[in-house]
């Protein structure tokens, strides 16, 4: 365990810095997608550049975790660290699409090292009566960095070049490498045991078949094709095979018997329904801002800054009281002004000025930003050591699926309701939603949005262009009242545990 205060600062710097590029790289990267396309081509595959990312991420965290207990946490947060800063630099000189996906495949299997190492190093080094300001400090990096990742991306590619979206990572990931190889000195001994090959390579299988039906599924084929069908039964396959192997396996990559305890599989359930709908929240709130107000790109990433604010608050109040009452009284707290957020959100319309939305978003970031402190605490409370890696990077699996869920079936719900809203504006005018008057034919809703179009659109059918947005975002957020009320339903059986100082850590 590290004693000095000084390096305690500069191990705690490295941490963050880690999380911050790891949890900022797909938005920021997603910012600049138009301006890459335009330059490398490739618009059919542009869509495997998330992809290769995300399926690379999800993928390695719960291996990192379990090979973290097993071998040390140093060397493979430094690895995760490694393989993220060449991906990035590779990124940054691509010449095609293609090989720009390829490289994004790379970077993802560094970023999955990094987030659920990241916490449970904090864990290691801290005593209990300081872990819980430290996970709101990485809680609140994390949240922050969701919401910052577009604007900064916006701002990056328009005064330098996409490239520095990726470059930017090399001398930020540089400085936590040598805070880490420095001041980082590990002293918990690992026991080297036999590696889960059959569980890993399912697991990946599964995941690598999930996220590449999610992804291309209603995009690149429609939902009902053989290449989707085939790939969520590959992942059933595949998925039940990593559950058998888990059973059989000595040292599982997940440990199911994890879940027999009340207040792991809680916050198991708890990761994965805020990372559902939080998600909704950072992809539909630009969108309303852009579509409806007519803001720029810019000021629809700036726009997000209160909730980000309000979720800082929010993570740090979760860290601060750990150790005050118990992880059920705050995660109350966390969801009735997480339900009251979203509530609010759900009656906006194009009305609704825009100090009011900043209210709304505070309220909401508020309430979320408690998940991102607590709910990894909780997932390791009271765990021997050799088991907290695997813990922590199931909580971050599962809150990244739950993400990425979230924004699919949400994002295919809005599609639905805002272009049946649409056809019912426009009936009786000859043509539906593609006519909207002498002189003006709607091909792509999206691009009346654009500064530049906007404003040749008449004045009538833009409001009900605008008013069908606005409405078809107001029923995603009513809509995901119903995993909020979930998630208070999950938190009453939290029992009444809390972080407890000065008492010995039992053994699973």
């Amino acid at each position: 365990m590290v004693n000095e205060d000084s390096n305690l600062k500069f191990v705690v710097a490295g941490l963050l810095l880690g999380i911050l590029m790891a949890a900022m790289d797909n938005t920021i990267v997603a910012t600049a997608m138009g301006t890459i396309v335009a330059d490398l081509g490739g618009f059919e595959k542009f869509v495997w550049v998330t992809s290769a990312y995300m399926v690379t991420v999800m993928a390695g965290m719960p291996i990192f975790g379990k090979l973290s207990d097993m071998y040390g946490r140093k060397r493979f947060f430094i690895f995760g660290l490694a393989i993220f800063l060449i991906g990035s630099a590779l990124c940054g000189i691509a010449q095609s699409m293609e090989q720009l996906i390829i490289y994004r495949a790379i970077q993802g299997v560094g970023g999955g090292a990094l987030m659920p190492i990241a916490f449970t190093i904090v864990f290691d080094i801290f005593p209990p009566e300081k872990r819980g300001k430290m996970t709101g400090l990485l809680g609140a990096v994390f949240g922050t960095s969701s919401v910052l990742g577009p604007l900064l991306g916006a701002y990056i590619t328009d005064w330098f070049s996409w490239h520095w979206v990726f470059y930017i990572n090399v001398p930020i990931g540089l400085v936590s490498v040598f805070f880490i190889i420095k001041y980082y000195h590990e002293s918990t001994q690992h026991q080297k045991q036999r590696i889960d090959w059959a569980g890993a390579i399912t697991l990946v299988a599964a995941v690598v078949c999930l996220m590449f039906a999610l992804e291309l599924g209603g995009k690149e084929y429609s939902w009902s094709s053989m290449q989707i069908l085939g790939l969520f039964a590959g992942f059933l396959v595949f998925f039940i095979s990593f559950l058998w192997a888990e059973t059989k396996a000595q040292e599982p990559i997940i440990s199911f018997w994890m879940f027999k305890r009340r207040l792991f599989a809680t916050s198991q359930i708890l990761a994965f329904l805020y990372g559902g709908t939080f998600i909704i929240l950072a992809v539909f709130i630009p969108i309303f801002v852009q579509a409806v107000y007519g803001g720029s790109a810019k000021n629809a990433g700036l726009i997000l800054t209160p909730m980000m604010l309000g979720s800082v608050a929010g993570s740090a109040m979760g860290g601060i009281f750990q150790t005050k009452t118990s992880y059920r009284n705050l995660m109350v707290i966390s969801v009735i002004s997480y339900f009251i957020g979203m509530f609010l959100l759900g009656n906006m319309t194009p009305d609704t000025a825009r100090w009011t939305l900043t209210i709304y978003m505070i309220i909401a970031g508020f309430g979320m930003g408690f998940s991102f402190s607590l709910l990894p605490t909780a997932s390791i409370h009271n765990l021997d050591p050799r088991y907290r890696g695997s813990a922590n990077s199931t909580n971050s699996f599962l809150r990244s699926l739950g993400m990425t869920l979230g924004v699919t079936v949400f994002g295919i719900i809005q599609q639905n309701v805002f272009t049946d809203k649409l056809a019912d504006a426009f009936k009786g005018m000859g043509g539906g939603a593609q006519a909207g008057g002498p002189g003006f034919e709607m091909k792509d809703p999206q691009q009346l949005f654009e500064a530049g179009q906007r404003a040749n659109i008449p004045e009538f059918i833009l409001d009900k262009i605008v008013l069908a947005m606005s409405d078809s975002i107001a029923f995603i957020f009513m809509l995901a009242l119903i995993p909020i009320a979930l998630s208070a339903i999950t938190i009453l059986f939290m029992g009444n545990e809390r972080v407890e100082i000065n008492k010995e850590i039992k053994k699973a």
